[in-house]
């Protein structure tokens, strides 16, 4: 059930955000010790917020489609009283004093939390196998990560655990998990929505936005999530558009680019033939597809990985005093980072301008971009290198390498459900759009999600 189906049925009676909490627990009572996709389970809240909900809706005061819909928020957003760990030992005890801007309009919507999500330590990393609280596992294959860093909330919107759950994405930590869990994840435009009361992984490349069972249930959670922050001075003031797409969208007239270069090199075949696939589909659909290049896009990888490097360490320079406390992976990712020049940082950051140049006059060509979410479906957990043609990549940095240059750009992208490869292990297509497009990129998505049932396959749990 989407949100969108679970709010028309709250408000016809025909069922009660309890009756949803607690089918949500229930949920996360069977499947948690397997998947392992909540650090915090907050069932009393829960309820109790639950109970609220209901009482208000028979009253007749709806405060939107969130009221009395269970969501999960990924274990970075602070929440007044409740433990956030960021996944990490340095902060297994701390209890915030207040909530964070995207917690508070979730609250101010409605919105029932059953609790935190796991996640990679710290929000950097790819796997979400966390060394300090055990790893997430996959819904499709729990031999298999769900991908990371918003592993969890991947993991637990898969498996019905909840409607949604927010995650964070500095290199493609919402898309990738996506990708890999057959749902569907969105990183707004950089500033679209607050990051305050988020830690910061990277100050210049962090987006917070939703993963959701269908791509309108995502512009439901955009058009709570977005606007000015005043109290965070990377919110933007772009006014808040009308995200939600029609019952039935047009691609008529649509200009889809499809990149020649780099994006459709060293992939999966099945990665390929699904993409394909979708774009053949938008076509039909009366899209007009034009095959465009894109600009260096190992060159931007390496510009964002820089800028990562530096920033990340920047930020976690206070607790180096308790490096040991932090696991070999990510404590070897904030080593790396103490070793860049200044001079490495600063011309990254002049090279980013040039590539946002770059990309902005694509946008002139195109409306949206399709590229692949990710070369391949999910790894095994352990697993460091991905086999790609004739030739192992290491994992990592094969899985980011479609999604980081759109967070050095902080344009909008969404990653959907588009197949499954010989496995039956989900693949996900990427679309990009122009800096506060989303309202264009919902609607795609949603044409092309209307014409196809991959979102509504389920795991075998």
């Amino acid at each position: 059930m989407t949100i969108l189906e679970a709010a028309a049925q709250l408000r016809a009676k025909a069922t009660t955000s309890r009756q949803l909490t607690e089918n949500c627990l229930a949920r996360i009572e069977l499947l948690n010790p397997r998947l392992n996709a909540f650090l915090t389970v907050t069932a009393d809240h829960a309820l109790a917020q639950a109970h609220q909900a209901d009482r208000e809706l028979a009253a007749g005061h709806s405060r939107g489609p969130l009221h009395g819909i269970p969501i999960a928020l990924k274990d970075v957003f602070e929440t007044k009283g409740i433990r956030t760990t960021l996944g990490s030992l340095l902060f297994k005890d701390h209890i915030p004093t207040t909530d964070a801007a995207v917690t508070e309009k979730l609250s101010a919507a409605g919105a029932v939390l059953l609790g935190k999500t796991h996640m990679h330590e710290l929000a950097y990393g790819v796997t979400s196998s966390n060394p300090h609280f055990g790893p997430v596992r996959n819904p499709w294959n729990t031999n298999c990560v769900p991908g990371g860093s918003s592993g969890g909330s991947g993991a637990a919107v898969a498996a019905d655990m909840c409607f949604m759950a927010m995650g964070s994405d500095t290199g493609g930590s919402i898309r990738i998990p996506a990708a890999f869990c057959n749902t569907v994840g969105l990183k707004p435009t950089y500033g679209r929505v607050s990051r305050r009361g988020v830690l910061p992984l990277d100050f210049s490349l962090d987006h917070m936005g939703p993963l959701t069972r269908s791509v309108r249930d995502a512009a439901l959670c955009l058009q709570s999530l977005a606007g000015l922050d005043p109290l965070d001075d990377t919110s933007s003031p772009e006014p808040v558009d009308d995200y939600l797409p029609p019952p039935s969208v047009s691609l008529a007239g649509t200009r889809i680019g499809v990149p020649e270069n780099y994006y459709f090199d060293h992939i999966d075949p099945a990665v390929q033939s699904s993409v394909r696939h979708m774009v053949q589909l938008a076509a039909g659909l009366g899209a007009k597809v034009e095959v465009i290049r894109v600009p260096d896009i190992p060159a931007m990888n390496a510009t964002a990985r820089v800028i990562l490097l530096s920033e990340a360490s920047a930020t976690m320079e206070r607790f180096q005093h308790r490096r040991l406390e932090i696991g070999p992976d990510v404590r070897f990712l904030l080593d790396q980072g103490r070793f860049l020049a200044a001079t490495d940082y600063i011309n990254a950051q002049r090279a980013r301008r040039v590539f946002r140049d770059q990309f902005l006059e694509l946008f002139r060509r195109v409306d949206v971009i399709f590229t692949p979410a990710t070369p391949t479906a999910a790894a095994t957990i352990g697993q460091t290198t991905v086999r790609i043609g004739d030739h192992d990549e290491d994992f990592r940095l094969a899985t980011t390498r479609f999604a980081r240059a759109i967070n050095l750009l902080g344009f909008p992208a969404l990653s959907m459900p588009c197949g499954f490869d010989a496995n039956h292990m989900p693949l996900g297509l990427q679309i990009i759009a122009a800096p506060f497009e989303e309202r264009q990129l919902l609607a795609v998505a949603a044409a092309l999600e209307d014409q196809t049932d991959f979102h509504l396959q389920s795991p075998p749990l």
